[in-house]
């Protein structure tokens, strides 16, 4: 079969191996159909992501076909579709005893710390593999796994309804986490610098938008709020300056998710933090997030529209990661497809 490797940083080849089998009772053999392409994969390739290995095998955005299962699998079945949840943790360390196993002593996550879905089949535990509605198209499956990127940071930012939150960046995760704050009854409010991408945030139910190149983004967020300031700010741009401008904006009693692996420091002043009583937390990864974001699939609750705008076929994956590399504007999400 074949697999996409990256051997080093800025190099990538196609190389034949052999097909994986199933070696345990509780595995499962799948045929790859869709392998989103993501910012780390593409950090992966640059040699900027601090967190992986190589060579590497990418690819955490992944659904598939079921081919074969191991004798005590019960959940799946022949013929099944499934997304992939890219996470292995111990279950006995503090975070996976606490029930936050994506933040485990011993985390690996496909396609950063272990070869991931960017190759025809792959073999995993039952346990992260999750049946999907096989009515629905490979193209709106394959985003599982960005949309519990947008549930986490809503779980960590405790959005419930009725709250104003606003959204620093209109990329794809930006976008992942607009979706799941308008399905928990939130307003909305969003800010970029690309004109296109705040358009396309308002056509998936953003309540307001901010060009953070032309306008004042605290002078905004107070207009919107009369003065309350957001009650949840969500950072998915994580700069130094979008980390101290989550605090400025955020509302008394406010929580800031901050989203990124930025490791420059940032300055902030300890009194916001205090006078507004403000809760400040990561997001990493997901946290039991799969089951939701495929109840909400099944139930056409969570659409794509128009957020994947490239697709590619397997063979022309270095086409793909250059034209993704030199077409940020245009580029919202790519696929790569496996027949």
């Amino acid at each position: 079969m074949k697999a996409i490797r990256i051997p080093k940083p800025m190099e990538i080849v196609i190389e034949e191996v052999e097909r994986p089998v199933i070696s345990g009772p509780n595995e499962v053999l799948v045929k790859i159909k869709r392998v989103g392409i993501c910012g780390s994969d593409m950090h992966i390739y640059h040699g900027t992501n601090p967190l992986a290995t190589y060579p590497r095998v990418v690819g955490h955005e992944v659904a598939g076909e079921v081919v074969s299962v191991g004798e005590t699998v019960t959940n799946l079945k022949p013929g099944d579709h499934v997304v992939v949840e890219p996470i292995r943790y111990c279950g006995k360390c503090y975070a996976c005893r606490k029930g936050r196993p994506n933040v485990c002593n011993e985390l690996s996550v496909f396609g950063v710390h272990e070869d991931g879905g960017m190759r025809e089949y792959i073999v995993l535990p039952e346990n992260q593999l999750h049946a999907v509605d096989p009515s629905l198209d490979w193209d709106e499956i394959v985003l599982a796994e960005p949309y519990t990127i947008g549930a986490q940071a809503v779980w960590r930012g405790n959005v419930e309804e009725g709250d104003t939150v606003f959204i620093q960046g209109s990329g794809p995760i930006g976008i992942c986490v607009l979706k799941m704050a308008k399905l928990a009854g939130a307003t909305v409010i969003m800010s970029d610098l690309k004109e296109e991408r705040l358009a396309f945030a308002k056509d998936n139910g953003a309540d307001f938008v901010i060009n953070a190149g032309t306008l004042s983004i605290e002078e905004k967020i107070m207009e919107f709020t009369k003065g309350e300031g957001a009650n949840v700010v969500i950072d998915a741009v994580c700069l130094p300056s979008t980390f101290a401008l989550s605090l400025n904006v955020a509302s008394v009693a406010g929580t800031v998710v901050v989203l990124g692996f930025d490791e420059r420091p940032s300055q902030i002043p300890q009194l916001q933090i205090t006078k507004k009583e403000l809760t400040i937390v990561g997001s990493r990864l997901q946290t039991y997030q799969f089951r939701k974001v495929v109840s909400l699939l099944n139930e056409n609750k969570l659409k794509e529209n128009g957020l994947i705008t490239h697709k590619f076929s397997s063979s022309d994956v270095k086409e793909a990661l250059t034209f993704v590399e030199e077409n940020p504007d245009i580029v919202r999400k790519a696929l790569i497809v496996f027949e």
